[in-house]
């Protein structure tokens, strides 16, 4: 398959006043070095030479007529008319030349090769690597050596066929297979004929991976029409290491610079890995302030079984997650920690000690509205902890669980808290039963602070916890969706007993009531922390019924939960008890029904008030590659009640759509959306969107994406549509996956 190399126009200068923007767009993203490939052949290969007519000296020159054919090793070559030198071990051939060194093809109207180094030239050549497909021709092609070929007035594409969607024109381009780069002269970039951007110079991997250089930019326009660009140079530092730092350039605010380092690796005593981000903007046009953010996480082993690391958190002022935030994530992050912890783990035992803190950023509508105010959690300074515990010692598992901490707030009672909580089971597991009793023992001490002046100093409290957890198990051979399967039954009960203790004076530094669940039905104490144990006199019966394929893989599971309180729950934080006598009743659905349909389904239904607190309702059905459609339904009585639906779907041959769409029932507003198009060609992919998501109670942020993906090249464009449709459409699938990232 032949390339032809289209003329260029008459004035090419408009191009180059783009260097920066091309020199950025025309890398692509970052990745880790890749392994050179191994080119080098044994020196004493022999060569083979055919031809319908040979003359000369086989010692010293050989003269080869009509349908030559020259080998040696992962050397080929064809033409009308050769000369070989034997000596010099050189070939020179004319006439419908064509040749092939290690996978790569050249056609050509001469030639000249040293087999011995790799050194050589053809005119007038059109080549195809077997990299990534890549072809082009050229006036001239040099052989540095058996890596290395530098093409002068040149082209280069992915593209298959006579005329390619598109191309780069260069004066100079130099393609090292080793290294997987291409650097290229003074070169346009051609799209459908039309060249679209150029440069002086640029670089680029010829496999498609990331690599170290500038990274197509991200042009995007935020709420109210607020336009900026951000522009990252990536550093490949090592295969373990890396870092992208970037000028981000809002029209509004003014120039904000940015950094992130990113490394893993491994060392005598375990791994290691860690990630830091900082962005300042000096002087912000609309504040007169000085804005920045800074995120630092780390871990690493310093010894057998030791380990430490940390995670810090900081930003300038409340307002900066909704000026500056690019995704919901990040938006919504309100409580920034400041922790640093050390862990020491064996076989049976395992210690930690942290320091922990935060900083609060509150939502600016909390001004007024002190509902919205996010309250601000308890330091620990510090905090030490200790388990220890073993399976099956004659029978028992027995477990001691501890910890002393220290909390500090500016605004509350703070003080010092020890706990230990220690317990023992004696599991009986049978064929189809089992019955599991267990012993627990929480015991804890309080040392208090600004406390009020009537408000005892010292707290102590020893709670014994008695539990009998059981279960059948029955099977039975069914069938669902035509296939053969077992269907399990499996009954439940879950006993547990704890005394009444009057908790009323103690404080609460960390705890909150559990989210009634499946995964918290069968807990003992229906509280999360240390600051309260709930009295218990209570069963929990459940029914679970899987369905299982024959290797066992999970296909359906049905379950059915309630509480029965036979006392009624008197430690409660807010001191109010409660008297009903069951709780709400759990239903819950899910599994892969089918190649094509998943689906997962929970309801909690209050029965004395006939009325559901909560439902969630998924359902996901994915007929083919790149068909996905997702639909889910999220309840929480008098706080949510959304409707979510997304989806990637083909609209023709090479259109695909994408889409989501969250719609808030209670407030009657749309709380998020995304809506895309992908076109996929065969060497390159265009994406256009746009997204919108809330930042603050009052504010949304609306950016925008266009972006061309040369398979090979890069991504021209402003905005990351690929990073909004991964996380805002569940069983996304990217069209060209073979193309890097």
């Amino acid at each position: 398959m032949s390339l032809k190399k289209p003329a260029a126009p008459p004035s090419q200068r408009w191009a180059y006043a783009l260097t920066a923007l091309v020199t950025a767009t025309a890398v692509p993203l970052h990745a880790q070095t890749v392994q050179k490939r191994e080119r080098t052949e044994d020196p004493n290969l022999p060569v083979t030479v055919r031809a319908e007519e040979i003359s000369g000296r086989p010692e010293r020159e050989l003269i080869l007529e009509r349908k030559v054919e020259l080998s040696r090793g992962q050397t080929r070559m064809k033409a009308d008319r050769a000369c070989f030198k034997n000596v010099e071990n050189e070939v020179t051939a004319n006439g419908n030349v064509w040749m092939e060194r290690f996978g790569d093809t050249y056609t050509g109207e001469e030639v000249q090769l040293n087999l011995s180094s790799g050194k050589g030239w053809v005119l007038h050549p059109e080549y195809r690597m077997e990299v990534n497909n890549a072809q082009g021709s050229a006036r001239r092609v040099d052989f540095i050596s058996e890596d290395e070929a530098i093409v002068s007035d040149g082209t280069y594409t992915t593209c298959e066929g006579l005329l390619p969607d598109w191309y780069l024109k260069s004066n100079t381009l130099r393609l090292d297979a080793g290294r997987d780069v291409g650097v290229a002269g003074k070169t346009v970039i051609y799209f459908k004929g039309v060249p679209i951007i150029g440069a002086p110079a640029l670089s680029f991997s010829l496999s498609g991976a990331r690599r170290s250089g500038w990274l197509p930019p991200t042009i995007g326009f935020r709420s109210k029409g607020r336009a900026e660009i951000l522009q990252p140079y990536y550093f490949n530092i090592a295969p373990n290491r890396d870092l992208t730092v970037y000028p981000r350039w809002m029209l509004d605010r003014g120039l904000q610079m940015g950094a992130t380092g990113r490394y893993i690796g491994e060392n005598d005593y375990g791994g290691y890995e860690g990630k830091t981000h900082a962005e300042v903007l000096l002087n912000d046009k609309i504040t007169k302030t000085d804005r920045w953010r800074f995120d630092s996480q780390h871990t690493q082993g310093v010894a057998p079984g030791w380990s430490y690391g940390w995670n810090l958190k900081a930003a300038s002022d409340d307002n900066y997650p909704s000026d500056f935030s690019q995704s919901i994530s990040t938006s919504a992050e309100r409580q920034l920690i400041r922790e640093i912890r050390t862990d020491y783990r064996t076989r049976f035992w395992s210690a930690s000690a942290r320091v922990q803190s935060y900083q609060v950023l509150q939502d600016p509508v909390s001004a007024t509205d002190p509902s919205r105010t996010v309250p601000r959690p308890y330091d620990r300074l510090p905090e030490l902890l200790f388990h220890a515990g073993r399976y099956d010692v004659k029978g028992f598992d027995w477990a001691v669980d501890s910890e002393m901490t220290r909390f500090s707030h500016p605004d509350l009672p703070t003080g010092n808290r020890a706990v230990v909580v220690s317990q023992l089971s004696y599991p009986i597991v049978r064929p189809g039963y089992f019955v599991t009793p267990k012993l627990m023992l929480h015991a804890s001490a309080y040392e208090l602070e600004k406390t009020k002046a009537d408000a005892p100093r010292t707290l102590t409290r020893t709670l014994p916890t008695f539990s009998l957890d059981s279960g059948l198990v029955f099977e039975r051979d069914a069938k669902l969706t035509g296939r053969k399967m077992t269907q399990t039954l499996e009954p439940r009960l879950f006993y547990v007993y704890t005394p009444y203790k009057d908790q009323s004076k103690f404080p609460n530094f960390d705890t909150f009531e559990a989210t009634f669940n499946l995964a918290q039905i069968f807990n003992e104490n229906r509280f999360i922390g240390n600051d309260r144990v709930s009295d218990a006199n209570q069963v929990t019966a459940a029914l679970v019924s899987r369905f299982l394929e024959t290797n066992g893989a999970e296909r359906l599971r049905l379950v059915l939960g309630q509480r029965f309180y036979l006392n009624e729950q008197r430690v409660q934080l807010a001191n109010t008890p409660r008297t009903e006598n069951r709780s709400d009743v759990l239903l819950a659905a899910s599994g892969r029904i089918s190649d094509k349909w998943s689906f997962d389904s929970a309801v909690q239904y209050n029965a004395s008030a006939s009325s559901v607190v909560t439902q969630n309702y998924g359902v996901q059905w994915q007929p083919g590659e790149k068909k996905v459609i997702n639909a889910e339904y999220r309840y929480l009585r008098d706080v949510v009640k959304n409707a979510m639906v997304s989806s990637q779907w083909p609209l023709s041959k090479r259109w695909y759509g994408v889409g989501r769409v969250t719609y808030s029932v209670l407030e009657h507003k749309v709380v998020e959306s995304l809506v895309g198009l992908e076109y996929q060609a065969d060497c390159w992919v265009f994406r256009m969107g746009g997204q919108r998501f809330v930042t603050t109670t009052r504010n949304t942020s609306t950016p925008i994406f266009f972006q061309l993906e040369l398979n090979g090249l890069s991504k021209l464009g402003f905005g990351s549509p690929l990073e909004s449709f991964y996380k805002s459409v569940p069983g996304y699938t990217r069209l060209n996956q073979g193309s890097g990232r």
